[in-house]
């Protein structure tokens, strides 16, 4: 199954020719036969990073929305925080599981990541870190799997038609 993908990089420096974690990303999304209906860049500011959330979370053919940076610990890293403001629930596993493959491939600065996920309007919101490590890490050894429906014994793609059950 093919899902669709909305990407936001959140960077005050990158523009797309020097964007690395998100053209990793672009192509990872198309070597795992998904589609990339959206691409965008903005700084770091919790309100540009909100508005363009609440744009694609509105749009019915999204099924999945990507950002990377703003993660970290600097006074500029809000995009958790931003993600609190449009969340309907958290998905703490995503951190946990990234934040112990990060162990093994950048020791303990792993701990210095917010990378998170939520959930919203039937979505998944997943905050990547800014790094190609990163970005990288977290696709080939968690989104790559979580988003092929032939993953087993489950995967995100699986409970997506019930996300918005009450």
């Amino acid at each position: 199954m093919k899902v669709n993908i909305a990407l936001l990089t959140v960077t005050d420096t990158r523009t797309f020719d020097n964007d690395k974690s998100g053209a990793i990303l672009v192509d990872k999304i198309k070597e795992s036969n998904h589609i990339l209906l959206d691409r965008k860049l903005c700084k770091d500011n919790k309100n540009e990073i909100v508005a363009i959330l609440k744009e694609w979370l509105k749009d019915k053919k999204i099924d999945v929305i990507i950002t990377t940076g703003g993660t970290g610990l600097t006074g500029r890293d809000i995009t958790p925080e931003a993600l609190d403001e449009i969340a309907d629930k958290h998905i703490p596993g995503f951190g946990e599981v990234f934040r112990n493959i990060s162990l093994k491939t950048v020791g303990t600065s792993a701990i210095q990541s917010r990378a998170c996920a939520v959930l919203s309007n039937g979505k998944y919101v997943f905050a990547l870190p800014g790094s190609s490590g990163g970005v990288t890490d977290a696709w080939d050894e968690i989104l790559k799997h979580q988003l092929d429906v032939n993953n087993k014994p489950c995967n995100f793609v699986e409970l997506l038609p019930r996300l918005k059950e009450k």
